[in-house]
């Protein structure tokens, strides 16, 4: 597919314009920086602002994430390749799971070849344990290497563990893993640890059974009862397209217990790691690189999370925070022993802030995207 248009064009193609807009912005900056027309496909709430703000043209795209209905899927395919045939783009770059799955297809219907697949985790499907899940993601990977993958189609990754689950080797050459999304160091300082006591923790995201939110709170008051001095603050708020989401009277019924505290969701990033010392993210798995931990860390605060993908390829235990089995016991010792040490609490979080800055910056990850997309466009002709 060939265009006359002077620049090179890249369609990004992502479920949730928020989603491109909290983990993505780096790598539309990225492809502009090297003078490539950005077209950003995702359904349209309230993010367009700060994605047209990189230079990227916004295409709405309405499908919802949720249904695997297949008369859904096909439906989206054929939205896709529409899109694919009007903005004839060199480089067509899916982000997630459904995205490369639909994408992919789209693709094909319309020739384009020159892929990019961003698997940022598997999510739910990451996490889901037992027969049912290796199924899951055994078609998942029969269904991209086998029917969508093309002789250009890259593949990024935010850990060194999802490439397997792809039956690829994180080192192949056709394999890039970048930092998560990236961080800007600048923006999330680190500040001295507030006095007093209390251990203060905090968990940020999205309220998912699967982040192991109901974990932390088990945990917390086991830790309470056994005499520990610690708090825990829960920010974010259900996603009414996750099957994961925990219901908002679960919630409400965790934050009237003691020292536990849901706070909703924030915008105020820094705010929250100011008042608080541990950044606990207990995940079952399936994510890529959270988010909250390269911020907490770039805040300079140790974090506490689970030996997951993704997780435990960017804690060091005992170095920048505490990796432990993602089960309530495990969670209540490292409590336990992190409220009585403030002095490795505060050392685990330095570490954590020079963790950030060796390779998990904005600028790293762009620089790494723009080799990707410079290899691409190389190989076009």
């Amino acid at each position: 597919m060939s265009t006359a248009a002077s620049s090179p064009k890249i369609l990004f193609l992502a479920t949730e314009d928020w989603f491109f807009a909290s983990h993505f912005l780096p790598m539309a900056r990225a492809a502009r920086e090297m003078g490539l027309e950005v077209v950003v496909v995702a359904r349209v709430r309230a993010s367009t602002a700060a994605i047209e703000a990189t230079g990227a043209r916004v295409v709405a795209l309405e499908a919802d994430r949720r249904s695997l209905d297949p008369r859904a899927i096909r439906h989206a395919v054929g939205t896709v390749a529409d899109i694919l045939t009007r903005e004839r783009p060199h480089i067509l770059h899916c982000i997630a799971l459904r995205s490369i799955l639909v994408g992919g297809a789209a693709a094909r219907q319309v020739g384009l070849t020159s892929l990019v697949f961003a698997l940022t985790g598997l999510g739910f499907l990451g996490a889901k344990t037992g027969s049912a899940g290796i199924a899951a993601r055994l078609g998942v990977r029969i269904a991209i290497r086998r029917i969508l993958e093309t002789r250009r189609t890259r593949y990024l990754f935010e850990n060194p563990d999802d490439p397997r689950l792809l039956g690829l080797g994180p080192a192949a050459p056709n394999v890039t893993i970048v930092g998560g999304a990236g961080i800007d160091p600048d923006m999330l300082a680190p500040t001295p640890l507030t006095g007093g006591s209390t251990l203060r923790l905090a968990l940020v995201s999205r309220m998912l059974w699967s982040k192991g939110v109901d974990l932390a709170v088990k945990a917390v008051g086991k830790a309470r009862e056994g005499g520990a001095d610690v708090t825990l603050s829960l920010y974010g708020a259900p996603d009414p397209a996750n099957p994961k989401a925990i219901p908002v009277a679960d919630l409400e019924d965790w934050a009237k217990r003691e020292g536990i505290e849901w706070r909703g969701p924030t915008r105020d990033i820094a705010a929250v790691w100011r008042e608080h010392h541990v950044a606990c993210l207990p995940s079952r798995g399936g994510e890529g690189l959270p988010r909250t931990l390269l911020e907490a860390a770039a805040s300079g605060r140790a974090i506490l999370t689970t030996d997951v993908p993704g997780c435990r390829s960017f804690v060091r235990d005992g170095i920048d925070g505490r990796v432990v089995a993602p089960d309530v016991a495990s969670l209540t010792a490292a409590i336990l022993d992190l409220s009585r040490d403030r002095a490795t609490v505060e050392r685990m979080g330095a570490n954590a802030r020079s963790r950030v800055l060796d390779g998990y910056t904005e600028r790293d990850v762009m620089e790494d995207v723009k080799r990707l997309y410079a290899g691409l466009l190389a190989d076009r002709h």
